[in-house]
């Protein structure tokens, strides 16, 4: 039987299936839509199945479909990481580096350097804060923030960078509600929250300490925390070096509490195998670099 199926067949497959579109999978592949859509075809035809049930508005893997896709990517994965490894043996390093990771200008400019010092290196970069568990899969490496302990999961995490965190508040807050001395005083005041990313809610402190606290402002962005923060709208919980100069000049005050806040981390998360791929050692030697270059 596997004679007479095509690798590409296989892969095109695969990424209809992930996507559940044609159109979305061939972008993926960086192939035609109707080179996907054949693919698919094929695979069905020779299976003598179908895979995929399509209608006019909707597609939906069939029994079969789901069963081919989970027995195939364990297989498709092992042949891809088998083909990075030999590549290593060549002069330099190559083949496709996969990576999610926040927005950062610093972050930015270490990757274009590694690209330039490896011009062999395919880089796909995706940029989000708090990137959905499914869509990990497939990547090589994730860079994202914590704080406080780190949930369970089958990636290794290794600390990039570790900032120091306050609790902040403008003056003109602070005319409205008493400044907290505690965390049970501060769980009643208005505060500033993020949405989703560093799981939104609680807010995590030192010596394993949570608080549920009340908030009507929540975004993803450090930096409209703080330009609310400077306007009154709530306290919140900044890395300490990005509000510094504010508390030097006064526009926002420090609050001290009976525990400190967690320190904000960013992490890269990459694959839980024994021995990571080399470009992703690579690729984490000059992340460290380039950090101590940045500090």
């Amino acid at each position: 039987m596997i004679e007479k199926i095509e690798l590409q067949w296989l892969l095109s497959f695969q990424a209809v299936y992930e996507q559940l579109s044609f159109k979305q999978a061939a972008e993926q592949l960086q192939l035609p839509t109707s080179n996907v859509s054949r693919h698919v075809a094929l695979l069905e035809q020779q299976l003598n199945l179908r895979l995929l049930d399509r209608t006019t508005r909707k597609m939906i893997p069939s029994t079969a479909g789901t069963q081919l896709y989970q027995s195939v990517v364990p297989l498709t994965q092992a042949m891809n990481d088998a083909l990075e490894e030999v590549s290593l043996y060549g002069d330099s390093l190559s083949g496709h580096l996969k990576i999610i990771m926040p927005d950062l200008p610093f972050l930015a400019e270490i990757i274009a350097d590694f690209c330039l010092r490896h011009p062999q290196i395919q880089l796909s970069c995706d940029t989000q804060l708090n990137p959905a568990e499914g869509l990990l899969e497939g990547f090589d490496l994730v860079l994202r923030f914590g704080r406080g302990p780190l949930e369970d999961s089958g990636w290794v995490a290794r600390e990039i960078l570790r900032w120091p965190s306050c609790v902040v508040a403008a003056p003109q807050l602070l005319k409205h509600h008493p400044l907290p001395r505690t965390l049970d005083a501060l769980r009643k005041a208005p505060c500033i929250t993020s949405l989703s990313v560093l799981q939104g809610m609680p807010w995590r402190f030192k010596q394993n300490q949570t608080i549920q606290v009340h908030s009507s402002y929540k975004v993803n962005s450090g930096n409209m925390a703080k330009a609310a923060a400077l306007k009154g709208l709530g306290f919140a919980i900044l890395p300490l070096h990005a509000c510094q100069a504010d508390i030097d000049s006064g526009a926002l005050i420090q609050v001290n509490l009976n525990y400190e806040p967690e320190d904000l981390v960013l992490y890269a998360f990459y694959s839980g195998r024994k021995y990571p791929l080399e470009k992703v050692k690579v690729f984490l030697e000059h992340l460290r670099s380039g950090i101590i270059d940045f500090q």
